[in-house]
């Protein structure tokens, strides 16, 4: 039996990894789905005062609370940037960490850093015209390739985004890069230089496993059972 923190990405909230989690606990494994603060059933909590800083203290705190141990740390897209933060600060308690279609930042970046600039350019148009100068509106799924069968289900379930979670950088000590098992998994589907750009920087790395799957980028909506495959095999 193993341990999962699953960590969600920006608009989504635990419920994203539902069915992931579900074929996981049916193998016998302990599962945790945290929802990040001001989001999903949490987006009561949402404020300007919400920061990366803050969502890294949600898994941080996560593990050291629960007293979890050899934990298999999983981050989707944006919380790439919260699982390395986290993994930082509670590096003892990881056996390895799993990044899907996911932000891989190096101490001083940010997730605005890497992304396309025209990208960067929309997400400031909207926080100027309906964010009140402080959070995002939610990407469409079908700007995600998320299929067809679960657009309406992931569009109803995304709440908005505080921008100070994409333009805070991340700080490290470097006590993630002793972590060993790392994996890398890439939404062949889903259109995005940065994943791309981390899929070539790390394709050489020997300390890390990198593969595609073929779907959009919520690959835990798409292809459960292969993520699921993907997270077992990162326990071994």
């Amino acid at each position: 039996m193993a341990t999962f923190v699953l960590v969600h990405g920006a608009w989504h909230g635990g419920w994203c990894w539902r069915r992931v989690a579900d074929r996981l606990r049916a193998a016998g494994h302990d599962v945790y789905t945290p929802t990040l603060t001001g989001l999903a059933d949490r987006s009561h909590l949402l404020s300007p005062s919400v920061r990366l800083q803050t969502h890294i203290l949600d898994i941080a705190n996560l593990l050291s609370w629960e007293d979890l141990e050899s934990v298999v740390l999983c981050g989707h897209s944006y919380g790439g940037m919260v699982i390395t933060g986290a993994a930082d600060r509670e590096a003892r308690r990881i056996k390895s960490l799993v990044y899907v279609d996911a932000f891989v930042p190096s101490d001083g970046e940010s997730a605005m850093d890497s992304r396309p600039p025209e990208r960067v350019e929309l997400a400031f148009e909207q926080i100027r015209s309906v964010g009140e100068g402080w959070w995002m509106p939610p990407t469409p799924a079908a700007s995600f390739r998320v299929n067809e069968a679960d657009q309406a289900w992931v569009d109803a379930k995304c709440t908005n985004f505080p921008i100070s979670c994409f333009t805070q950088p991340v700080r490290l000590t470097g006590a993630v890069d002793g972590i060993s098992g790392k994996y890398y998994v890439r939404a062949g589907g889903y259109k995005a230089p940065q994943f791309d750009a981390c899929v070539e920087k790390l394709s050489g790395d020997p300390d890390w496993d990198v593969r595609s799957l073929p779907c959009g980028h919520d690959i835990m909506v798409d292809m459960p059972d292969e993520l699921t495959a993907v997270l077992e095999e990162a326990c071994q």
